[in-house]
C-alpha cells in the first residue's frame, strides 16, 4: 500500500475543503492574510505540490533562478488566474491524503503548511474556526528560530504570550491572545482588529477590519 498522509493531516484538509466549498466567488476574491494573495491564490499555493510533478517544480525553480518565494508567488498568481474555483477545490479534495512533505519538515511540516495557510483564509473571512489542540501543538512544537526568520516577522522587543495555553515567545512589550493568532504573528501576518491584546498589539494589527 502506498504511503498516505496521517489522519491529523487528512482531517485538517477535509475541514478546509468543507469550508471552501461554501464560499461565494466574492469570498474567493477576498484578500487573505498572506500579503498580495486572495483566497484563490492561497488555495493555488496549497495545492501546488499536488498538481506539479517533480520535473515541473524543477523547471519552475529554474525559471525563477532558484528563488522559491519568487517561484511560488509567480505560480500562485498564474494558477489562480488560469484555474477555476472548482478546479482548485477539486485538487484539494482529491488529494487530502496525498503524502507531500516539505523538504526536511516531515508530516508535521505539511500540517504546519496547511494550518497556516488555512488560517490565512479563515481569519481574513472572519471565520471563528479553532485549530484542534493536538494539531496546534504539533505546529507550535515544530517552530524553530530558522522557521521564524524565514517568515521575516519583525519581533524585536516583543513578547508573545498565549492566553489559552502555556506558551510564549520572545521578550519585551507584550502581545497576547489565542495561540493560533500568535502563530500567525510569528509567520509575519497582520491580523484584523480584535484578535490581539497587549501594549505592542498594533504592530501586528491592521488599521481596519
Amino acid at each position: 500500500m502506498s504511503e498516505q498522509a496521517p489522519d491529523w493531516v487528512v482531517e485538517h484538509r477535509r475541514e478546509l475543503v468543507t469550508f471552501l466549498d461554501g464560499l461565494t466567488t466574492s469570498q474567493w476574491d477576498t484578500l487573505s492574510l498572506c500579503e498580495g494573495w486572495r483566497v484563490r491564490e492561497v488555495v493555488a499555493h496549497i495545492t501546488m505540490p499536488y498538481r506539479y510533478p517533480a520535473s515541473r517544480f524543477v523547471l519552475e525553480m529554474v525559471k525563477s533562478r532558484g528563488n522559491f518565494n519568487r517561484m511560488s508567488n509567480r505560480r500562485a498568481l498564474a494558477d489562480a488566474r488560469d484555474l477555476t474555483e472548482q478546479q482548485l477545490l477539486g485538487s484539494l479534495r482529491e488529494h487530502v491524503a496525498y503524502p507531500w512533505k516539505p523538504p526536511g519538515g516531515g508530516f508535521d511540516g505539511a500540517l504546519s503548511h496547511d494550518v497556516i495557510h488555512g488560517q490565512d483564509i479563515r481569519v481574513a473571512l472572519g471565520d471563528d474556526y479553532v485549530v484542534p489542540e493536538d494539531r496546534l501543538s504539533r505546529v507550535l512544537g515544530g517552530l524553530s528560530p530558522k522557521n521564524v526568520k524565514y517568515f521575516g516577522a519583525d519581533l524585536e522587543g516583543v513578547r508573545l504570550r498565549a492566553d489559552d495555553r502555556d506558551w510564549e515567545f520572545g521578550a519585551g512589550a507584550e502581545v497576547h491572545g489565542a495561540a493560533q493568532d500568535l502563530l500567525m504573528v510569528l509567520c509575519g501576518r497582520i491580523l484584523p482588529p480584535g484578535h490581539l491584546l497587549g501594549d505592542a498589539r498594533m504592530r501586528f494589527t491592521s488599521a481596519s477590519g
